[in-house]
């Protein structure tokens, strides 16, 4: 996924260390589905901003390849509401979706995540295409 540099702006070039250190980093509380021993998705949640902006939650999810097409991500971002809620997050935030990722706008907007923001050409993939990130939100309850 990250190598692939369309769907996150990290790095594309990290190896499984830093990519690892990133996913595992300490602010994170990180999820993985697994069956039989072999990882299908994961996902991690953290606090969008510290401060007065915490009670706000972010989620950065991945798939495998070989498990799209089979509800995974639908189910890791309905366990991730109830995990924030769970943690006391009033609402959740994406920062930075890439417009051109239409599977994943789909999906979060079908789970309620309203645009609130669009960044024209903040994104330029490996071959140098620009495209929109976008800004989604949902409340998970009152804030």
């Amino acid at each position: 996924m990250l190598r692939e540099a369309r769907t996150y702006p990290l790095p594309h070039d990290w190896d499984r260390a830093a990519a690892l250190d990133y996913w595992f980093s300490d602010e994170k509380s990180v999820f993985v589905v697994e069956d039989c021993g072999e990882v299908h998705g994961t996902y991690y949640l953290r606090a969008n901003n510290l401060g007065g902006g915490a009670h706000v939650a972010n989620c950065g999810y991945v798939t495998a390849t070989t498990a799209r097409g089979r509800g995974l991500a639908r189910a890791m971002c309905a366990h991730s509401f109830a995990t924030a809620r769970d943690a006391g997050f009033c609402a959740m935030q994406f920062n930075f979706v890439i417009a051109s990722n239409i599977r994943a706008v789909a999906l979060w907007t079908s789970m309620g995540f309203v645009e609130v923001g669009r960044l024209p050409g903040v994104f330029r993939s490996l071959e140098g295409e620009i495209f929109d990130a976008l800004v989604l939100f949902k409340r998970l309850d009152r804030i």
